[in-house]
């Protein structure tokens, strides 16, 4: 059986995951944060949930999808996630990448390039590196309108001097 596609081809299950990792950006951004969201999910079922926070806690490592792995990894009691996938609303950078291969991750979808910091494909691409031992299957460009919108609201505010 195929899976469902909607009509610009995006799986739908992907889409939906993607929407509760725009939910978490959205808190993000009510935090004063960059609005960045990540989910790991496990056989269709979230185990992992982060939003972007390194202002508030102080640490630059406390990307979206470094605290999604962190939770996941927490959640199934295992720091190798080999049978999961990330889903995050930008290009992860490459300290996320480097997370996510060490985590085993087996599927990454992200949704709106990164062209300044991106780690899969837009400035370097970590994952297509062939003497790397871990390969994540990388898939772009879901709901890249809805998540790209949400960095571009979030500066636009910033540069008026207005928090989003």
């Amino acid at each position: 059986m195929d899976p469902e596609l909607s009509e610009s081809g995006v799986l739908h299950a992907d889409s939906a995951m993607m929407q509760e990792a725009l939910r978490l950006a959205d808190e993000a951004a009510l935090a004063g944060e960059v609005p960045v969201g990540a989910i790991v999910v496990r056989q269709g079922i979230i185990v992992g949930r982060g939003r972007n926070a390194p202002i508030a806690s102080c640490d630059p490592s406390a990307h979206a999808e470094i605290q999604a792995l962190r939770e996941a990894s927490q959640a199934l009691g295992n720091y190798r996630l080999n049978e999961c996938t990330l889903y995050a609303t930008l290009e992860p950078c490459v300290m996320c990448a480097g997370a996510i291969m060490h985590a085993r991750i087996a599927n990454l979808v992200f949704g709106a390039p990164d062209p300044k910091t991106g780690a899969c494909g837009s400035v370097v691409d970590l994952f297509s590196e062939v003497r790397l031992n871990h390969h994540t299957e990388v898939r772009g460009g879901v709901l890249a309108a809805e998540c790209g919108a949400a960095l571009s609201a979030f500066f636009r505010a910033r540069r008026q001097g207005a928090r989003p």
